[in-house]
């Protein structure tokens, strides 16, 4: 198999996830699939908050329209130019978090255009979603179908391992996973720097760095360091669109136990009513709440960013990543800035 039919797969697979991340209406089989597979997803997507509450139908045709966007044949060309497609096939397992929709999905895109096969464990949480797609890739080049496996109890008959989890589940990787070559990835969160130089617009933007996917993405900012003196209001006043957030239950419930809690304790919050804003030094926040900082100089802010830096997975601001773009990485924006491909084309 060539790595040429593998990228073609991908790219008409990038097709079918813009489409449905689109909410397009079937316009014949130019995308591959019939009227009835293309009922079928639409279905699945809408399913999906039954299973996972999280999983609303916004948020995953959300994740099926930026994931599809990085599957053009130039980008996937660009992306592997450097890597050796390999002729000697490992079999990767693949252990997958279930946070946000198809959150997997880049190591699987990894594994098999490096070469190599697949072996899946899915989370309980996002259990539907990518098999379905496989389906498709299967049927777009055939030859794929034996290079991909999902299993549903115990892996076994490996020889290397990506696995993604918790920081209670990184224990458990490296008792059972760390005598085979692996790549290990526990919690991290996200951050944004403001400087004060930022417009409305800027901030607006960084509402969806903090609550897309409803603020449970490793790529999600849940720490904001401000400079001294800056006017918290204009936080409040550019997120204000993102206020709908409280209508999911499931969101709801974590707002409401975390305001309930700190209200009990006498803590000093900031309210609202869809957002908490606790100042604190704490890198991670909890869902529903924010933390905040304020720093008087660079150098503080270097020091600050050296303590968590192996906690950090990325950082917004106007040096930094544009606001706005946290939870849409390229094909290069690898977790944990380990180079998955590079990684793969090793093995």
């Amino acid at each position: 198999m060539k790595k040429e039919q593998i990228e073609r797969a991908f790219h008409q697979l990038g097709r079918v996830m813009m489409h449905f991340g689109s909410s397009a209406k079937w316009k014949g089989f130019e995308l591959g699939i019939t009227e009835e597979e293309h009922q079928d997803f639409n279905e699945l997507i809408l399913k999906q908050k039954h299973y996972n509450g999280w999983f609303t139908e916004d948020m995953v045709r959300k994740s099926l329209l930026s994931l599809g966007s990085l599957l053009s044949e130039k980008d996937l060309k660009i992306w592997t130019a450097n890597n050796n497609f390999s002729e000697t096939p490992s079999t990767v397992a693949v252990i997958m978090a279930g946070n946000i929709p198809l959150v997997g999905f880049h190591d699987f895109l990894s594994v098999l255009i490096s070469g190599h096969n697949i072996l899946v464990k899915l989370s309980s949480d996002d259990r539907y979603l990518l098999p379905r797609l496989a389906s498709f890739l299967g049927v777009f080049e055939p030859d794929l179908k034996n290079r991909i496996q999902f299993s549903e109890g115990k892996i076994s008959n490996f020889d290397a391992v990506i696995a993604t989890g918790s920081d209670s589940s990184a224990t458990y990787f490296e008792q059972y996973f760390s005598k085979f070559p692996h790549i290990f990835r526990s919690n991290r969160t996200s951050i944004a720097i403001l400087t004060g130089k930022e417009s409305k617009e800027d901030i607006e933007f960084l509402a969806r760095d903090i609550f897309d996917y409803y603020g449970r993405g490793c790529r999600n900012v849940s720490h904001l360091i401000l400079p001294d003196g800056y006017d918290i209001n204009r936080i409040f006043e550019g997120i204000v669109g993102m206020g709908d957030i409280i209508n999911n239950k499931k969101y709801g419930n974590n707002y409401d136990y975390n305001k309930a809690v700190h209200l009990l304790n006498q803590e000093s919050l900031l309210d609202n009513n869809f957002v908490l804003l606790k100042e604190s030094k704490e890198l991670f926040s909890p869902l529903g709440m924010l933390h905040y900082h304020f720093y008087n100089n660079n150098d503080e802010l270097i020091a600050y960013l050296k303590i968590n830096k192996d906690q950090v997975q990325c950082i917004v601001g106007l040096d930094y990543l544009p606001f706005g773009s946290s939870q849409q990485p390229g094909l290069s924006d690898y977790a944990d800035g380990v180079d998955t491909l590079k990684w793969l084309n090793e093995l």
